[in-house]
């Protein structure tokens, strides 16, 4: 078959919906090795597939983060929770990213860091094994399982920043999602129970025991469940305060483990 041109592909992309297709069809064309391949990156882009899972990669906090079908797509949203982390544990030796999905959350703290003790973890086998290509370069170890329970227990009460970017889309409305993240990323990446919360509560709960005095544990969630989410923080026992984003629309819980005060 004839190779396609850019601006057949700009066509078959703009005919398939996608909003951005000029931009999109720069990223295909410049991730397509052979004619081939190209015809068959527009196809499953066109089939729906989202456009991170087609080229391999999407663009986070300034890096190239690895995906691949059936790993959640880390949201360029969420770069706000990074910027959250930092502000607050600048100097943050011990750093762990839960619900890991790609790890891009851990490779992007760690990358702005430097030096520091990383780990991730997550319950789905893909997502452990795109996290591991993509928190290497920054020597990083990805552990698979549920929650706390995938982390080694020496961990416990040494983690600076415990960032993790749960599922929080209540179970009632994970159909109203679009197509792309509902067909295509896995549901127990997005699904967080019937009001959205269920493992926001759960690591809120767990969280004290594993972070260092003065470490904090940093959620994503939405403006709605913002007053549930806080009152999570505050009963699992941390300093609790929230930050909000115009600009990204973004939401982030944060909750500090208190430093206890030395008795005279």
């Amino acid at each position: 078959m004839p190779s396609l041109s850019p601006a057949s592909v700009v066509v078959a992309l703009r005919a398939a919906g996608c909003v951005f297709a000029e931009d999109e069809a720069r990223l295909i064309l410049s991730a397509a090795r052979t004619p081939d391949e190209l015809a068959a990156m527009v196809d499953r882009r066109v089939a729906g597939l989202p456009l991170e899972h087609v080229v391999g990669w999407a663009e986070f906090s300034g890096l190239r983060i690895d995906v691949e079908p059936g790993v959640f797509v880390p949201r360029r949203r969420t770069e706000f929770l990074v910027e959250q982390a930092l502000a607050h544990a600048p100097d943050a030796s011990v750093v762990v990213d839960l619900c890991c999905g790609s790890g891009a959350l851990g490779a992007a703290l760690a990358a702005a860091l430097g030096r520091v003790e990383l780990h991730a973890a997550d319950i789905d086998a893909a997502a452990v094994r795109c996290a591991r290509r993509n928190v290497a370069p920054y020597g990083g170890q990805v552990h698979a399982g549920d929650l706390f329970a995938a982390l080694p227990d020496a961990l416990r009460g040494r983690v600076d920043i415990l960032a993790a970017n749960v599922p929080y889309v209540p179970t009632g409305e994970v159909g109203l999602l679009p197509a792309e993240a509902r067909e295509h990323e896995p549901l127990v990446a997005l699904d967080g129970g019937t009001d959205g919360l269920d493992i926001l509560r759960e690591v809120a709960t767990g969280a004290p025991d594993w972070l260092a005095p003065g470490g904090c544990l940093l959620v994503e969630t939405s403006e709605r469940q913002l007053p549930s989410a806080v009152e999570a923080f505050t009963n699992a026992g941390l300093q609790t305060r929230s930050a909000h984003s115009e600009e990204s629309y973004a939401n982030v819980v944060i909750g500090v483990r208190a430093v206890r005060p030395v008795r005279s």
